[in-house]
This record gives C-alpha cells, sequence and structure tokens, in this order.
C-alpha cells in the first residue's frame, strides 16, 4: 500500500509502513495489537533514535547537518524537547498532517506503557507548532527518561493548523501556557520566577512579526 493520502510526503516518510486508510506510521507510533496507535509514543524508540542517530519521524540516519525539533510554543521559552529531533522535510511533514500538530482540539494519549516522558509535560495541544532548526543540541538523562536541550536556532518556522501561523496565533498559545509554567517557577521560589521571566523574554523575541 503506498501513502495515497499524501502524494508530496517526502521519499523517506513514502517508504514507510502504511495503515488501512493510508496513513504512514511514524517511526515513533506504538503498535498496539498489531494495529498503529498514532496518539501513543513508543518510549523505547526515544533512546533508540538517540543512540543510532535516526530521524524520530521516519526512523532513518540523518544525513545533514541541521536538525529539526517540532516543538510547543513553551519549549522555546525553556529550550528543552522531550523527542530526538526530525529530518527537516520530516518535520514539515508532520506538522501539516498529523492530526494532534494540525487541529487544535485534537487529544495526546499517553506513552504506550503508561510512562510519562521526562521533565515538565504541559497536557494540551498548544494550537501553535515551531519547527525549531539547530545544528547543535544536548541530550540528557531526566527522571529515567530524556531530554534535549535544543541548540541556538538556525531557523524556525510558526504552523497553526497545517499552515504558516500568525502572529496573533503564536501569542495567544504562549499566553495560555504562560501561567502553566511560571507555577512551576513559583513553587522553586523567586530565582527561579526571575530565570523564568529572562527566558520568557528571550522566547518573545522568537515570535514572528
Amino acid at each position: 500500500m503506498t501513502v495515497s493520502r499524501f502524494p508530496d510526503a517526502p521519499p523517506q516518510i513514502m517508504a514507510l509502513p502504511v495503515e488501512a486508510r493510508g496513513y504512514p506510521v511514524p517511526f515513533f507510533v506504538s503498535w498496539i495489537d498489531g494495529e498503529p496507535e498514532f496518539r501513543a509514543v513508543d518510549p523505547r524508540k526515544v533512546e533508540h533514535a538517540h543512540r543510532q542517530k535516526l530521524c524520530w519521524i521516519c526512523g532513518r540516519t540523518f544525513t545533514g547537518a541541521v536538525r529539526a525539533f517540532p516543538i510547543g510554543p513553551m519549549c522555546a521559552v525553556n529550550r528543552v524537547a522531550a523527542e530526538p529531533p526530525a529530518h527537516p522535510d520530516c518535520a514539515r511533514f508532520a506538522v501539516t498532517a498529523c492530526p494532534f500538530l494540525s487541529k487544535p482540539m485534537a487529544k495526546r494519549r499517553p506513552m504506550a506503557d503508561g510512562v510519562a516522558p521526562a521533565g515538565i509535560m504541559i497536557e494540551r495541544n498548544p494550537g501553535v507548532t515551531l519547527i525549531w532548526h539547530c545544528r547543535h543540541y544536548r541530550a540528557e538523562r531526566h527522571d529515567g527518561g530524556w531530554l534535549f536541550r535544543i541548540g541556538t536556532p538556525h531557523r524556525l518556522e510558526w504552523f497553526a493548523e497545517g499552515r504558516a501561523a500568525t502572529r496573533a496565533e503564536v501569542m495567544a498559545s504562549i499566553e495560555s501556557g504562560e501561567p502553566i509554567l511560571r507555577r512551576y517557577a513559583q513553587v522553586e521560589g523567586p530565582d527561579a520566577v526571575a530565570q523564568f521571566e529572562g527566558m520568557l523574554e528571550r522566547a518573545l523575541r522568537l515570535v514572528p512579526s
């Protein structure tokens, strides 16, 4: 079966397994009873992709120097991603084709084995996705999982509903997520709040004009 729904998908996406409706099954997807569960990440593949330097979406090795992280706007504040990087063209495909990334009302399901990803998980669909292109990042073990500290951006692409996001959409997503991260900082104390405010100010400079 071919990826009939997406004739313009990158070649590495076209080579993925395809489910009955014609959707390609990304590398990270969990398989349950022989069927892909698109909303559930297989946690074992996080370390495998990192160790083997594989694209998180297509599962193939990287060839270029640039890595792409599809992240929510609040990850642009702390510059931390919970998932490994992808090829830039795989990331663009994902933000236009993935229901969770392209439909604001779509909801994420938990990890296949019930284990939450490392770091702070904000349980919401932000409605906006940022593809953060960078040449350098650092992987760290955290709470039994992995976190990826993304480096200085080489390029930024903001998306909403599968198209380029407007400044208003990006700001609305940041403004709705900001109180959540601020509360975590307040628990840690005044120094953490000051650090958070500095990171927020830095992130706001990345918002498209």
